[in-house]
């Protein structure tokens, strides 16, 4: 029987899309009004989503919309990326977003640190994680469609990596380390942009417009279906697999049921780096 549900929806209005993701898989039954609420996106560098490297803030304003409904009042948007993290928020038109709507905008890597432990870790014994994400109990994970020359893909879990420091930790026994983060900070919602995503490489790679979001609770199941979207088979992707054993999630295909559109007819062959063809 499947239990674990992702939804996949395509559409023209990142707002419409959002709204019916979220319905689709019950986010509002994860979301109270007393919580405090970390948006995570993916600020990696300083390139408009246009390019398919940075989260959509269309995207991220429908979620602050849909939190202030569940009635919040403590939300945060906030992520570490590989440089001037400030400057991307400009690039990318968040800032503005953020003081609409009087939320806090956080550049975790200049947050406040906590050295925590990873119980049970295959090679992350402990990891700095900015306190932000430590604070807010309620993570919504909002990554982008992308290959990534190391890791194949980089969706929710490899996302993770925006909040700890320093991030060059991971590369070591990447996929045994991403699973350690993935089983120590559990985002509720997972929400995949996929309007643009980029083949190729995950910062200078080619865009490829999908025109989708995929969403779910289960952030391997997410992971998966956002894999095999681009054509990339969930078993190949070496963090999924370790991070089910973990307990972290179900990464099998045949154990998840899609809703919204079915993963065969949004599904686009993205072209991977060389190394990894």
């Amino acid at each position: 029987m499947r239990t674990v549900k992702v939804a996949i929806v395509k559409g023209q209005s990142p707002k419409a899309m959002v709204r019916r993701s979220l319905e689709l898989i019950g986010a509002n039954e994860l979301i109270a009004s007393d919580d405090r609420v970390l948006i995570k996106p993916n600020y990696i560098c300083a390139k408009h989503p246009s390019t398919g490297v940075t989260t959509d803030s269309r995207v991220v304003e429908a979620l602050i919309e849909f939190v202030e409904e569940c009635g919040c009042k403590e939300i945060t948007v906030g992520d570490g990326g590989s440089g001037d993290t400030d400057r991307v928020f400009d690039v990318v038109g968040i800032r503005q977003v953020a003081a609409q709507h009087g939320v806090r905008l956080v550049d975790l890597n200049d947050d406040e640190r906590v050295e925590v432990s990873v119980p049970n870790a295959l090679a992350l014994p402990s990891v700095s994680v900015a306190k932000t994400v430590l604070e807010n109990k309620c993570i919504i994970n909002v990554p982008k469609l992308k290959v990534h020359h190391m890791s194949l893909v980089t969706l929710c879990i490899k996302n993770l990596m925006g909040a700890i420091l320093p991030k060059s930790i991971i590369h070591s026994q990447l996929n045994e380390r991403l699973a350690d983060l993935a089983s120590l900070i559990r985002p509720r919602i997972n929400l995949i942009d996929g309007i643009i995503g980029s083949e190729l490489e995950e910062v200078e790679g080619n865009p490829v417009r999908m025109d989708l979001l995929i969403s779910g609770r289960d952030i391997v199941a997410t992971d998966a279906a956002g894999s095999a979207v681009m054509g990339i088979d969930p078993k190949r992707v070496g963090y999924l697999s370790l991070a089910e054993k973990k307990g972290v999630g179900t990464g099998d295909l045949s154990k998840i049921e899609i809703l919204g559109e079915p993963i065969e007819k949004v599904k686009k062959r993205f072209r991977l780096p060389d190394t990894l063809e």
